[in-house]
């Protein structure tokens, strides 16, 4: 007698819009060597049947770059929040749960709107103006003992995974998060970028900034590239301290 087919069994959190109410619909899907959770909702997106054998609507979730890059496809998988593209159903307890992110909005079953991490991004000027400076030749360069942990710093993919895991972060608070902290550092860090940075620095200052982490250490624990998030909270605490004092003098 031939052996049944090995199924993999999921329980989905699913909404059909951000103002509906949450639900679960399981599914089981075949099984593959080395599938991920990306390639199992693929699965169920290219034949949307629940474990009931009933026609439903396929899963809504984000992924792009499939390889731990782009931070698109981040959810929460058996209570972590994590990316479904390395999370690996051979790692996984079954059946294998997988829900939205609780501190972004949901637009749709496992879409979020992370608007929340990208605005915070803005209020701290995470970038590098250059416009009208690309007439004045290279610019300086950065010191290769401070270019290595920089990049660490860089890795970042905005996937909000830190955020998820944050307590301070909720709708409830105006915390920034502990992402756009370290991209204050990173920042402040560079050579060109440093001409900015009280500009940065200000607005860790303001209301739902810096103060607002409770040094839980859980982004620290979640991130998935393994960003020291704890340690540049630690460094902006003191360049805010020092900024403030700087303030203070030159009144």
């Amino acid at each position: 007698m031939a052996e049944a087919a090995r199924t993999v069994r999921f329980i989905v959190t699913r909404q059909d819009g951000p103002d509906a109410t949450p639900y679960t619909e399981e599914f089981e899907v075949p099984y593959r060597l080395n599938m991920n959770v990306i390639s199992a909702l693929m699965e169920i997106q290219r034949n949307p049947v629940n474990a009931n054998g009933q026609h439903t609507k396929p899963v809504n979730w984000e992924s792009n770059c499939l390889e731990e890059v782009c931070g698109a496809c981040s959810m929460v998988i058996n209570g972590k929040p994590r990316q479904g593209c390395s999370a690996l159903v051979d790692n996984l307890e079954q059946p294998i749960r997988v829900s939205p992110m609780k501190t972004f909005p949901v637009v749709r079953d496992l879409v979020v709107d992370r608007a929340r991490m990208f605005n915070a991004l803005k209020k701290v000027k995470a970038w590098i103006p250059i416009d009208g400076t690309y007439d004045l030749g290279p610019g300086p360069r950065m010191a290769e003992s401070k270019r290595q942990w920089a990049y660490e710093l860089a890795k970042c993919m905005t996937c909000g995974v830190c955020m998820e895991a944050c307590p301070n972060v909720s709708e409830k608070t105006t915390f920034i998060g502990p992402a756009a902290i370290s991209q204050v550092r990173l920042f402040n860090s560079h050579p060109t970028g440093e001409m900015n940075k009280d500009e940065r620095l200000d607005a860790l200052m303001e209301d739902g900034g810096i103060e607002g982490c409770g040094n839980s250490q859980n982004c620290v624990r979640s991130c998935p590239k393994g960003i020291p998030l704890t340690t540049s909270i630690a460094a902006m605490n003191a360049a805010t301290t020092k900024h403030l004092f700087k303030k203070w003098f030159t009144v």
